[in-house]
């Protein structure tokens, strides 16, 4: 009876257990990325009143059973289901991640690499990603040798808001392509005239922008009506001032002029990869300021009986030799910020269009618009890819790699000691982590931006588990009482 007893003792005490995680798992119902547990009983020290035995021949007896009495139960197990994904949660912030596949987000609290699944992150006032209780987001940062790539090494805090990322650097452009159409009808552009002006912006390397104005007017031979000159007029500011004349108001109220540390520019024919680019002087007036530029126009070739571009130059270049079709240009500023700028003309064309000629410039080359340059940029948004790169975008409309997020993964992730804030640690028993990790694509999965992993509670399940647990806790119950109720019979025997 005192057995008895002792073994509802244990009944109650494991089905208390059990009920104290079930109370924990509806707890978490609405946890992001908790991930609930459940328990296991085994049974424990039987006592054997009498050993089994084998049959025996010269007796003529039969093998006998042993005779055990159990001494009630022990919780063998509570196993965290951390395989079983919970339901995904739609935020659209862009710092909120939900991992689809194996693995887990490294992050750091207190100099010590923990483990989460719940990918609800923002940013501190340092700049760090981290989650809600302060820890840091661990990951890859970008390789100095390629800013396109992030360079797989020990992982570190991912400090997407540095200073140095919040803005990114000016491009000076180095290709500039003219479009249109010139129309030899057009008297504005006949020889002896002013010509058309096509405006050809573009970007030193501080960022500032700059604005050359080109001339197209027909060359000297008036036979060749196929042939056009093109001449730099002058090169203007973002202030729409000269830059190779200063400003200069005396002290008598008079205004003077001179000139700038620009006093030159080269301009030519590029031809491969020679530029044969002429050095031309720039003259001011100091009384003026007007600019005087004298230099002869660098020829663009037409076909006569189609009206396409031909060559940049009179169409003498060798039968193997490519024909040339940009012209080079660049201001001559000892240290200054310029740097040469291939100006492309082929997709220039001279067609009949009622004496209107037609001209623009784009910035960037005419194949795949590389070389457009960029002012300084101000960070305007963040934006992480499937693969956990993360993208700073720029108002100048650059786009930067700042960091790369990405997972541990463990042989016996079940292993993992969990320890508050949604956080676990690594144990002898869950596998270790090499503190480099993985990228999520190299597991088979792939981070869902917006996202959050909601936690893997099935209340149905908890709730049957609480009934049956509940029911298990009163038949236990009921053994005390009953063997108490034995031990007082018992004690009434002498009466």
């Amino acid at each position: 009876m005192m057995r008895s007893m002792y073994s509802g003792v244990s009944g109650l005490k494991v089905h208390q257990t059990k009920m104290d995680v079930i109370g924990n798992n509806i707890a978490n119902v609405n946890t992001v990325g908790f991930k609930s547990s459940s328990v296991t009983f085994s049974d424990i020290l039987y006592q054997t009143t009498a050993a089994a035995t084998g049959p025996n021949e010269t007796t003529g007896s039969a093998g006998i059973n042993a005779m055990q009495i159990g001494l009630g139960s022990n919780v063998s197990s509570i196993t965290t289901n951390i395989s079983k994904t919970g339901g995904a949660q739609r935020t659209d912030n862009w710092s909120d991640l939900m991992i689809e596949g194996d693995g887990f987000f490294i992050v750091n609290s207190n100099g010590s690499n923990y483990f989460t699944k719940a990918g609800s992150f923002n940013v501190d006032a340092a700049g760090n990603l981290c989650t809600a209780s302060g820890a840091l987001v661990m990951g890859w940062q970008v390789s100095q040798d390629d800013p396109n790539q992030c360079k797989s090494d020990t992982v570190s805090p991912l400090r997407v808001m540095s200073p140095e990322n919040m803005y990114a650097p000016p491009e000076a452009t180095t290709n500039v392509y003219v479009s249109g159409n010139i129309d030899s009808n057009d008297t504005q552009i006949a020889f002896g005239t002013e010509g058309r002006v096509v405006n050809v912006q573009f970007y030193d390397q501080l960022g500032n922008l700059y604005s050359a104005a080109f001339t197209i007017t027909q060359d000297e031979a008036p036979e060749n009506t196929n042939l056009y000159a093109v001449k730099l007029r002058n090169v203007y500011d973002a202030s729409g001032e000269s830059v190779f004349v200063n400003k200069i108001e005396n002290e008598d109220g008079t205004i003077t002029y001179e000139s700038t540390p620009i006093t030159s520019f080269n301009f030519g024919v590029v031809t491969g990869d020679t530029d044969t680019a002429e050095n031309v002087t720039v003259d001011v007036d100091t009384d003026t300021g007007e600019v005087t530029i004298d230099m002869e126009g660098v020829p663009l070739m037409f076909s006569a009986s189609t009206g396409q571009f031909l060559s940049i130059g009179d169409g003498t270049a060798a039968a193997d030799e490519k024909q040339p079709t940009s012209i080079s240009f660049n201001l001559v500023s000892d240290g200054g910020p310029f740097v040469p700028i291939d100006v492309d003309f082929s997709s220039l064309t001279m067609y009949s269009q009622s004496g209107t000629t037609s001209l623009e410039s784009t910035k960037g080359s005419l194949e795949n618009g590389y070389g457009a340059g960029c002012a300084v940029g101000n960070m305007s948004g963040i934006s992480i890819d499937k693969n956990g790169k993360i993208y700073g975008t720029y108002d100048n409309g650059n786009q930067k790699l700042l960091g790369e997020i990405v997972v541990a993964t463990f042989a016996n992730p079940a292993g993992l000691e969990s320890v508050g804030n949604n956080m676990y640690a690594m144990t002898q028993n869950s596998g270790d982590f090499d503190g480099i990790g993985v990228e999520i694509g190299t597991t088979g999965g792939k981070f869902n931006t917006g996202v959050l992993e909601m936690s893997n509670v099935d209340l149905a399940s908890e709730f049957t588990e609480m009934i049956t647990t509940q029911r298990g806790f009163q038949a236990n119950s009921r053994i005390i009482t009953t063997s108490d109720t034995l031990l007082e019979e018992l004690i009434n025997l002498k009466r």
